[in-house]
């Protein structure tokens, strides 16, 4: 059975919500690894769309993310596609299964029943053309059953972080295990009767919300009342937010898979990772003779079997042993490797302490561009700004700072109070306290400029936003 015939209606579905906790100090909340090139020069969701797109005969995937992710992922899909994808936005994070609800309602309201291929945005498939045969030989034909779908990875260690499936005859699963204690994760794996779950799903839309509306009343309910309410804007299908709270947090193993006696499991050796950790980037990375995976500004000696990574400065190493070292801008990650998955604790404990180590790096991307705080000091801050040609920031205001902009690179045009200037490199502006200004690159080449705030608080909630080209309050 192949795609290329067009018999047989398929949706590719993208999940693209995630955080990525555990690849901290580099994935944070507001920039997830799913848009990072960890693996080449391509992010793990521009490869996770390409492999959709060639495993779907060209069909555009609909990506599904929240609301503080959907400028970067539209960013991400420059140059892929002609027209417009479809990003449906959900108002906060409820997990996989109102998630893959959301797609399977918006099919329906679509007057479509078609079969969904469901794929995280995080995981690499290092052979996919492997997944691609997989998908086409047998998931298809099994989802076209009536069974939901999912591919079955061999296991290579006891992950706890992972589900297991009990494969029986005919491919159907006979067991269904999410995320379980070590010792049993360590009898599954020895057994050689079990595969882990790759999250990845195969199902008809019709077969998914059968059983969901069986397993998982309350998901079911509030997520087609989302859908229904749903708002379209451009790219972006906004789901409604009161309802979309209502809905349960539970991801579709817990609320479906482990309950429904549907379940089929197709075995695929297609070089997967999910990516969930620094020991996982160590073990698909490129190696030296030493064992050490090693990027960026790097000196070492006597090291053997570490990742080591550095953004910028230079990172010196000795007699190091199965050690995990990551340097960004603001934060220094030293790990065994053993102990990889503690770092979600850490992130916790940021949270916990209120630091925006957590959130934000130095670098912060908004959808004109970027902005990056170069010093602070009680009363001032200074920032690199670069706003991408033709973007604008919004109109606003301060109560508290005011602001002094140098242009080093390109052209602003600058909107202050009714007045309206164009500056060029060298050139300068200050805004008031309390003063209407709005800033834009009118040219063809990246506008760079320094600013200097100076006031009494300097935070990012103080901005009164009156006109935004990105729908922001």
């Amino acid at each position: 059975m192949n795609f290329a015939k067009k018999t047989i209606d398929i949706q590719p579905v993208i999940l693209a919500g995630g955080v990525g906790s555990r690849l901290w100090p580099l994935s944070r909340a507001l920039y997830p690894k799913q848009i990072m090139n960890l693996t080449g020069d391509k992010s793990l969701f521009q490869l996770t769309w390409e492999r959709c797109v060639d495993t779907s005969d060209g069909i555009s995937p609909w990506i599904i993310t929240g609301m503080e992710h959907r400028f970067l992922i539209k960013e991400q899909l420059e140059g892929t596609i002609s027209e417009d994808p479809t990003i449906i936005v959900e108002p906060c994070g409820k997990n996989t299964a109102p998630a893959v609800a959301a797609a399977a309602f918006y099919a329906q309201k679509l007057g479509r029943d078609p079969v969904l291929l469901v794929c995280p945005s995080d995981h690499v498939i290092k052979r996919p053309s492997v997944f691609k045969q997989i998908v086409q030989n047998k998931a298809l034909e099994l989802a076209q059953d009536g069974l939901l779908v999912t591919i079955g990875i061999k296991p290579t260690s006891p992950e706890t972080g992972y589900g297991y499936i009990k494969k029986g005859r005919d491919f159907k699963a006979i067991e269904f295990i999410e995320k379980p204690d070590t010792i049993n994760a360590e009898k599954m794996v020895s057994s050689g009767d079990y595969f882990w779950n790759a999250g990845i799903f195969v199902m008809k839309v019709s077969t998914f919300l059968d059983e969901l509306k069986r397993l998982s009343p309350q998901v079911f309910k509030e997520v087609g009342q989302s859908v229904e309410r749903a708002k379209k804007d451009g790219a972006f299908l906004y789901l409604d937010e009161e309802t979309f709270t209502r809905s349960p947090e539970d991801s579709i193993d817990y609320a479906v898979m482990e309950k429904t006696d549907k379940v089929a499991v197709v075995p695929g050796d297609m070089g997967w990772s999910d990516v969930g950790s620094w020991k996982a980037l160590w073990e698909i990375g490129e190696k030296d003779e030493h064992g050490n995976v090693i990027f960026g500004d790097v000196m070492e000696n006597g090291c053997k079997d570490c990742y080591i990574l550095s953004t910028g400065r230079l990172i010196s190493a000795i007699g190091l042993e199965d050690i995990i070292i990551v340097e960004t801008k603001d934060a220094v990650l030293v790990a065994p490797k053993k102990r990889a998955q503690d770092v979600k604790a850490i992130v916790r404990d940021l949270k916990d302490n209120g630091r925006n180590e957590a959130i934000i790096h130095k670098k912060v991307h908004r959808p004109w561009g970027t902005y990056e705080t170069v010093d602070i000091a009680p009363r001032f801050q200074v920032k690199r700004i670069t706003v991408k040609p033709g973007a604008s920031l919004s109109l606003q205001m301060h109560h508290h700072r005011a602001e002094h902009w140098i242009v080093v690179k390109g052209t602003a045009k600058i909107q202050r109070g009714n007045e309206v200037i164009l500056l060029t490199e060298n050139q300068s502006t200050y805004i008031p306290i309390g003063e209407k200004h709005r800033l834009e690159n009118p040219g063809i080449i990246p506008l760079e400029l320094v600013e200097v705030q100076s006031g009494s608080y300097l935070g990012e909630d103080d901005i009164v936003r009156f006109d935004d080209d990105y729908g922001r309050t």
